[in-house]
């Protein structure tokens, strides 16, 4: 099981960018969560076969939104994130 923890930053929020993250992530089988962060951008932790991984990351890259625009994406590797059964909308 791959497991990513991806930082979104660009037009990200107020633009329904989680919850098509979300829609994509149903789709697709991912499990994890994602939640808008203070400074406009949002974090995602994502985890599940790495076919599956790499077809959600390039979801992500172009936005699952229509409205939103990616301008600059980090993935980084992180086994230590918690396995979830769902993925989920995360609120403050």
């Amino acid at each position: 099981m791959k497991k990513l923890r991806i930082h979104v930053q660009g037009r990200v929020q107020g633009v329904g960018f989680r919850y098509t993250t979300k829609m994509l992530a149903d789709q697709l089988g991912v499990t994890g969560s994602v939640k808008n962060e203070a400074d406009g951008s949002v974090s995602i932790e994502a985890m599940g076969d790495e076919k599956i991984i790499d077809a959600f990351v390039a979801g992500v890259k172009d936005s699952p939104s229509p409205a939103g625009k990616v301008n600059q994406i980090d993935i980084q590797p992180d086994d230590t994130i918690k396995e979830r059964t769902s993925f989920d909308v995360v609120y403050y």
